[in-house]
């Protein structure tokens, strides 16, 4: 797949590169059409994650770097670009946008339910509304080994057939925020990455264990079911992060088209209430939710052959083939492995 830029608005922004011969990827230093190698030296720090716990302060060190011309650029085109971010922790938020849930309950409902389906989804903007004023945000855990570029594919387990698509706006954290408020929150933000959060509907709720609820796990940590990237965009970059606009597009048909403004709690709220227990730590990531257009909205799942592109204003584009498991790849995906960032 060749690399490209188009739709990312930044000056500059931070890439991972995949050499293709089992080496770990090389953090890289993107402008415009051209990427560079980044090293200690230019980071001012000993790897990522230390740079970012520096941030927003430290993407300074970079403005002469991405100005320079000579011969250690080369092409996008060249390269191959996988995740960019190597989480500790991954933090996802569910039912965060206003629209999505009421499209979900009108979805989800009841055969035994007498309401007309506008009643239903008055009943549901209630809900949301009232959350939106006295509740707090809804947290559950990824699994950072999930974590991938859209330079692999993403391989649909034979299990189910009920695989869906969820873009999200993803904050990349950069100094450690640990009990925050909504007031600094922001000052913990190193930028912003795109995630296609893929979940398996049919084993999100626990039909064995009804009153136990929601089953994350299995649900939504598949390998590879956390398509991230390809562009680490600076937090300077993003002027108003609380309304930018989301499409996700499957086949070329528009399935996801929103904003954030959208969302239920917004950033600054969810950085606080997520840093309450613990601590959020240098380069993870807090996914934002989800917006209205998931395939369980629109009676089609992930298939075979499916290529999704997901798009978020001024961070660019990824795009992700869906392939189906082969035997081969269940053999793989059960054998002991080591996980690669």
């Amino acid at each position: 797949m060749t690399s490209s830029s188009d739709g990312l608005t930044a000056p500059f922004a931070l890439v991972r590169t995949r050499a293709g011969d089992g080496t770990e990827p090389r953090l890289c230093l993107l402008a415009g059409d051209r990427v560079r190698p980044i090293g200690p030296d230019e980071l001012g720090a000993p790897d990522l994650n230390a740079f970012l716990a520096e941030t927003p302060a430290s993407w300074g060190r970079l403005i002469a770097v991405a100005e320079q011309a000579d011969a250690t650029w080369h092409p996008l085109a060249d390269v191959t670009l996988t995740a960019p971010v190597a989480p500790r922790q991954v933090l996802q938020t569910g039912a965060n946008y206003r629209t999505h849930v009421i499209d979900l309950v009108a979805a989800g409902r009841a055969k035994n339910d007498p309401r007309p389906i506008e009643e239903l989804r008055e009943w549901a903007a209630d809900m949301m509304d009232r959350r939106a004023r006295e509740g707090s945000p809804y947290f559950f855990i990824g699994l950072p080994a999930a974590v991938v570029g859209d330079d692999v594919d993403l391989v649909l387990p034979g299990y189910s057939d009920q695989h869906d698509w969820e873009l999200e706006l993803a904050v990349v954290i950069g100094k450690e925020a640990f009990r925050v408020d909504r007031e600094h929150a922001m000052e913990h933000v190193a930028g912003y990455t795109i995630v296609n959060d893929i979940t398996t509907r049919d084993l999100v709720f626990r039909e064995d264990m009804k009153e136990i609820g929601t089953d994350w796990y299995r649900g939504k940590n598949a390998p590879g079911f956390l398509p991230t990237g390809p562009f680490l965009v600076p937090a300077p970059f993003v002027a108003d992060p609380g309304n930018l606009h989301l499409e996700l597009s499957l086949n070329g048909q528009t399935m996801q088209d929103a904003t954030t403004s959208d969302l239920l709690f917004d950033i600054p709220a969810l950085i606080s209430g997520a840093s309450q227990n613990m601590p959020l730590l240098p380069g993870d990531l807090l996914l934002t939710g989800s917006p209205a257009g998931n395939g369980i909205v629109h009676g089609r799942m992930l298939r075979d052959g499916d290529v999704m592109v997901g798009a978020i204003e001024g961070l660019g584009a990824q795009t992700v083939r869906a392939v189906a498991e082969t035997t081969t790849d269940a053999a793989t995906a059960a054998a002991p492995a080591e996980a690669v960032a």
